[in-house]
């Protein structure tokens, strides 16, 4: 019996894990359990001085600053409530450009004398770290000998513990920069973006008379995944090292009856989902859907919307979690966009949105969405947004991951276009042909003809899921975003760019209206909004499209509304590096970050199909030809015999096909493995700017077509021989 045979032997025993309750806490209700390993409001207001309180509840809420005298005070109570949970180190939690998080533990502990220690934690501990940087990603801004890098704590993410298996850690989450204030992390200009997007937003509702304080970006995400058995991962080299399978032929039965999506959850998923659940609620991670995807093994898990940079944190984590768990579990948790072949990737469709402090969802649009001034010009500025920097937006979801999801099997195409829905399409259309700013629809309702049942709401517009930027009714759902990836700088360029097109609208509108009455009409600022209005959608209309993403037609179709339509992620990066770009990102990233980001991107990317191509070769050097040498001599020696027993009389046309096509997948395969080596290595000759494109342009395409030899071999050679997990496996079994 071969590795494969006895791994899905354990996989056959295996149920599902009971959900372990070790004490009372873990009896309680969901919202009981909810945040009680966050350093949240209500442990604070327990623990904090009143003013001190207020000052931490002012800072999370971008009001003010942490008063350094209140900081050894924070940070004592942060220590003495970490202790009660078990907790002896802190780290400084941070994100970057790896697209994960960092930490550095350090112990509660300094000296109370020389020979006796004591549990301390101060002010400028909390306030900042000094981790060592040299061997992070910075993409030029700082060298590798100097080493000095900051993180600093960031009060709008709340404070956590984690809990190991034996340990349990104060996590504070930081921003990192250089010791010149450059950011080397994913975090900073994150911040930075809402409050250049959430101040253009203050100055839209001064002038459309909203009363607000301020506006912040709310996000939620809806993160696919796969969930496979362990054993069967980890006989699986290309699953272990690259996170998806280089080689795999299709199973007989893959997605195509529809029959998982929404599906009953398997019992052993379903423990596993439980108890992940339970330690995001715990972690004050609000997940609140849960459901089966449409591939086989393929799930989602959805969150309750919140603060964007706090949304971003809790994916990071949630990822995390979902490893960790997964493995207590037996169970291994894929987060790559493109695990499998020919099945449905993962994403992280992000649902975005703008809201205030009073609790006005600034993308919620009235039943008559032509009178909601606000919702009016927003929608504009994120049309606008979409159609100037369509590529620098494309660039942001770029990764060779990514590459392999985008434009198939339910993903949104490389083109990014907007779907707004009949009713917002007839107010964009009036507006530009004949300045008016009315549609024609009101809301109806939907009678199902079964008199239990009463009348439903029907939404304004349908669901378009091939559009990669779509508006669903209060928020807009970025599809693009790549399931493994950090959703920190797809959020950012599209809070940059969508302000950037607001702020040149408000000019505009500004400019017009001169000094702006106290009590402006509803005439007055139509008067005033309308032109401009029309002016920008007159250039953004193209990027408007309601039909079939997927189709060939919509792909000549973008290339005649001069949309771009860049499929490998390696060229949408060079968006990074224009003029377009630096002020794009005004106040957000200075034109050498900007350029860090480009060399890290790319170099990554290159990095990604260098290690995927080492794996098509080992791994088909050493399982699949082995296989499929071995298969050869048996059907040789199979002819052979039967010669010698049948001779002359024997017919065995159909065996010597048989054997012909191996022995030429073989030779093929061989000489194609021989290729994509020496690629390799020309590749390395190249000055290193040039390699990432090298390795896109002349190893991916011998991967491909080695791996067509190797599926080709799978689906022939004797089940017996084959020591690799198969697709029929790995999905179905878990």
């Amino acid at each position: 019996m071969n590795i494969r045979m006895k791994a899905v032997e354990v996989v056959s025993e295996r149920g599902p894990k009971p959900l372990c309750r070790q004490n009372d806490r873990e009896r309680k209700s969901l919202s009981e359990n909810f945040g009680v390993f966050v350093f949240n409001r209500n442990v604070m207001q327990r623990m904090l001085p009143p003013t001190v309180y207020d000052n931490v509840i002012n800072a999370m809420e971008g009001r003010e600053k942490i008063r350094p005298e209140h900081a050894d005070t924070i940070a004592g109570a942060m220590k003495d409530w970490a202790i009660s949970l078990g907790a002896t180190h802190y780290t400084h939690w941070f994100q970057p450009l790896t697209g994960m998080s960092a930490e550095k533990h350090d112990a509660f502990i300094d000296w109370h004398s020389p020979d006796r220690v004591i549990e301390r934690f101060v002010g400028h501990q909390l306030l900042q770290g000094e981790p060592d940087a040299s061997s992070f990603p910075s993409g030029g801004l700082r060298s590798t000998f100097e080493a000095r890098g900051y993180t600093g704590w960031d009060p709008s993410s709340p404070v956590f513990v984690w809990k190991g298996a034996t340990d349990v850690t104060l996590c504070v989450p930081s921003v990192f920069f250089s010791w010149g204030g450059h950011a080397l992390d994913h975090k900073l200009p994150l911040l930075r973006s809402e409050k250049r997007l959430c101040d253009a937003a203050l100055r839209l509702l001064k002038l459309t008379g909203i009363p607000a304080r301020s506006v912040f970006c709310t996000l939620g995400f809806e993160q696919e995944y796969f969930i496979i058995d362990r054993v069967l991962r980890d006989i699986r080299p290309d699953l272990v090292l690259t996170g998806r399978t280089v080689f795999g032929a299709s199973a007989a039965k893959g997605q195509q009856l529809q029959d998982h999506y929404f599906g009953a959850v398997k019992e052993r998923v379903l423990s596993f989902m439980n108890d992940f659940e339970r330690h995001a609620f715990e972690l004050g991670i609000p997940v609140k859907t849960r459901h089966n995807e449409v591939a086989p093994s393929q799930h989602e898990v959805a969150p309750v919307y919140e603060r964007a940079s706090v949304a971003v944190d809790h994916n990071i984590l949630l990822m995390e979690l979902m490893r960790k768990v997964a493995a207590r579990h037996k169970l291994s948790c894929l987060l790559h966009e493109k695990p499998f072949a020919h099945l449905n990737g993962s994403g992280k469709h992000a649902n975005w949105s703008l809201a205030t402090d009073t609790g006005i969802n600034l993308f919620s649009p009235t039943d008559t969405p032509e009178n909601n001034w606000h919702f009016l010009v927003l929608l504009t500025a994120v049309l606008h947004a979409v159609y100037t920097y369509s590529g620098l937006l494309r660039s942001s979801v770029g990764s060779a991951s990514n590459d392999l999801r985008l434009g198939g099997h339910e993903a949104p195409p490389a083109i990014m276009s907007v779907y707004l829905g009949d009713v917002l399409d007839k107010v964009i259309d009036n507006i530009i042909k004949i300045g008016e700013h009315k549609s024609d629809k009101k809301k109806a309702g939907i009678d199902l003809g079964v008199p239990l049942i009463p009348e439903l709401p029907k939404d304004n517009s349908d669901r378009n899921r091939t559009s990669p930027f779509a508006f669903t009714g209060n928020k807009f759902e970025f599809r693009a975003v790549g399931g493994s990836s950090n959703p920190a700088f797809p959020i950012t360029t599209l809070n940059s760019i969508v302000a950037d097109a607001l702020e040149a609208i408000l000019g505009d509108i500004e400019k017009s209206i001169g000094r702006q009455p106290a009590k402006p009409t509803h005439e007055f600022l139509s008067a005033h909004i309308v032109p401009v209005l029309r002016k920008y959608l007159k250039e953004a209309r193209n990027v408007c499209f309601s039909g079939d993403n997927y189709s060939e037609a919509w792909a000549k179709e973008a290339n005649k509304r001069r949309l771009p339509n860049i499929t490998k992620s390696i060229y949408a990066f060079d968006e990074l590096i224009t003029d377009k770009a630096v002020k794009a990102f005004k106040g957000v990233m200075t034109k050498e970050e900007l350029l860090s980001r480009f060399e890290v991107f790319t170099e990554v990317y290159g990095h990604n199909i260098d290690i995927e191509a080492k794996v098509h070769s080992e791994l088909f050097t050493t399982s699949v030809l082995p296989a499929a040498l071995q298969y050869q001599r048996n059907i040789s020696k199979s002819i052979e015999s039967a010669k010698a027993i049948l001779g002359a009389k024997g017919e065995f046309s159909q065996q010597r096909s048989l054997l012909e096509r191996i022995n030429g997948l073989i030779e093929k395969g061989s000489k194609v493995c021989h290729q994509l080596d020496a690629a390799r290595e020309k590749v390395y000759t190249f000055p290193a700017a040039k390699r990432p494109k090298a390795f896109c342009d002349q190893v991916v395409p011998l991967g491909d077509e080695l791996r067509h030899c190797a599926d080709q071999l799978e689906e022939l050679i004797d089940d017996e021989l084959w020591t690799l997990p198969k697709y029929r496996e790995i999905l179905f079994l878990s």
